[in-house]
């Protein structure tokens, strides 16, 4: 028989696949309009009047694309809008937030030694954030900031590191990365649901009625457009980066994540002006590369003041032998088999989280580096630190963990 926890972990588990998949269509829909208006051809005298047109071949036929610079003479009456994608994506989104950080705000959203506040309080934040969020932005865009694209751009990317400072400040490491992706989301859905569409249906209720469209919606929806196109690698990187605690437990994780942005810009940088024809800039390479190893070298930064070893993976013998594993042993006992058992005895687990047992010490050594890594170099586990592991245990760890090493 299934219990509501069963069944709530299968709710969890739909939703995250709804939102995989609708996030897939409206990433896929956007790099592929990106490109294609980057790649027309305008230098043709088209009889149709279009701006330009592209011809394109996939799965075996041909097609033949044309784009009007505002819209065609006469309007079609089966005109295919681009939305949904974006509307399920957040909407799925938001109830994942909800089913996991919002539900489990104990484990997932509040760390009392960030901040001391209970767990209504921080969803309120949460929701509140988002919704100003787009409100500021929105504003912004709208003053004379937004008709100087660069200068838009820098404020934009100033408010990014402002929020990842605020988010760092109030949740758990693991929430502050994955809020600045939702706030981050928030907008660019907002741009698709409050500018793009509707101004597109402005343009086209202009047609019907035989009136001249105004061009001024066409420049505003390419604008939302363009920050959309540049903001969805970071999303994809922040929402990825809950599953890896390098970067969403580190103590400079707002740093991380803001550099994240700038490798976004960089990354697309390089398609947009290869899909453009405008050649190859291949620079964004050693730029994007450069910013990844500043992250990774930020993600253990406070570490190299510990003069840590080369990591290197040994066999669990190893650390079963190595000098301090009594110690761990006990930590590890103490602070996390109660989650990582057979039949966890606390939280609403119905089984270890990713399987992962650490009852015996064959089980702990066998996890070493996973315990290095999630509760000595960074502080992803345990979960809001609930069961209060200490600075000085996270050290026996990483002392254990070299000891091993040098061995």
């Amino acid at each position: 028989m299934y219990d509501f926890a069963t069944i709530g972990a299968w709710m969890e588990f739909a939703v995250r696949w709804l939102h995989v998949i609708t996030a897939i269509a409206w990433i896929g829909s956007s790099f592929y309009f990106i490109a294609l208006d980057l790649g027309l051809h305008r230098d043709r005298n088209l009889a149709s009047g279009a701006d330009g047109e592209e011809w394109q071949v996939h799965g075996g036929g041909f097609y033949h694309i044309q784009k009007y610079l505002v819209a065609p003479d006469q309007m079609p009456g089966d005109l295919v809008w681009f939305k949904w994608e974006s509307y399920w994506t957040w909407i799925s989104g938001f109830a994942l937030l909800t089913i996991v950080y919002y539900f489990g705000a104990e484990f997932y959203l509040v760390d009392p030694s960030v901040a001391d506040i209970a767990g209504w309080q921080a969803i309120g934040i949460s929701i509140l954030s988002l919704v100003l969020g787009w409100v500021a932005y929105d504003q912004i865009c709208k003053s004379p900031i937004g008709k100087n694209m660069n200068l838009l751009m820098v404020v934009l990317f100033v408010i990014i590191v402002l929020m990842a400072l605020f988010y760092t400040s109030v949740f758990s490491g693991r929430a502050a990365m994955l809020h600045l992706g939702a706030f981050t989301a928030t907008i660019m859905t907002g741009n698709v649901v409050n500018i793009i569409i509707p101004n597109q249906k402005i343009v086209v209720a202009d047609l019907l009625a035989g009136r001249k469209p105004d061009p001024k919606y066409g420049y505003i929806a390419k604008q939302r457009s363009t920050h959309n196109n540049y903001l969805t690698l970071p999303v994809l990187f922040l929402m990825l980066s809950n599953h890896y605690p390098l970067a969403f437990a580190s103590e400079y994780n707002w740093l991380i994540a803001s550099l994240v942005f700038l490798m976004g810009v960089t990354i697309r940088h390089f398609f947009n002006t290869m899909h453009a024809r405008k050649g190859n800039p291949h620079w964004t390479w050693l730029a994007t590369a450069i910013l990844f190893i500043i992250v990774m070298w930020l993600s253990t930064a406070p570490l190299y003041r510990d003069d840590p070893v080369e990591e290197a993976q040994g066999a669990a013998l190893r650390y079963a032998e190595a000098e301090g594993f009594d110690e761990v042993h006990d930590i590890v006992l103490g602070r996390c088999s109660m989650c990582h058992a057979a039949e966890p005895g606390y939280g609403p687990f119905l089984w270890p989280p990713k399987n992962v047992r650490l009852e015996t010490a064959d089980q702990i050594a066998r996890q070493a580096r996973a315990i290095y890594l999630q509760a000595g170099v960074t502080h992803a586990m345990p979960p809001a630190n609930l069961s209060y592991m200490e600075e000085e245990e996270r050290a026996a760890i990483r002392r254990w963990f070299r000891a091993a090493q040098e061995g």
